[in-house]
């Protein structure tokens, strides 16, 4: 596989990159044996595409969904709240007393 230096595959699962370095518009990127033109910054640390993903399509990163795309994204695209949803589900609540509901008491 052939990735750019700049990039970061965390885990050979994962469908996200992570940038490495800010990525801005219009950079030149090899990713897997393609040259892909980024339209968008990319700031250090964020995701993007590691290849186009359908609306609904699960992320993956270290190989655990982190959630899902809201719409169809290309090959190279910024991953972020204005593509993707979170499908973090809370493991407790607060009750009407503002007592943690859920978790185990010491």
């Amino acid at each position: 596989m052939t990735l750019d230096s700049r990039l970061l595959l965390l885990s050979p699962e994962d469908n996200c990159l992570i940038a490495a370095a800010t990525l801005e518009a219009g950079t030149s990127v090899a990713m897997e044996g393609e040259t892909v033109v980024l339209a968008t910054t990319i700031a250090l640390g964020h995701k993007l595409a590691r290849h186009a993903l359908s609306a609904g399509e699960k992320i993956l990163r270290y190989g655990a969904p982190i959630g899902h795309v809201t719409r169809d994204v290309a090959k190279g695209e910024h991953l972020h709240t204005h593509n993707l949803e979170s499908d973090y589900l809370p493991t407790y609540t607060l009750d009407a007393g503002h007592a943690f509901v859920g978790q185990n008491e010491s």
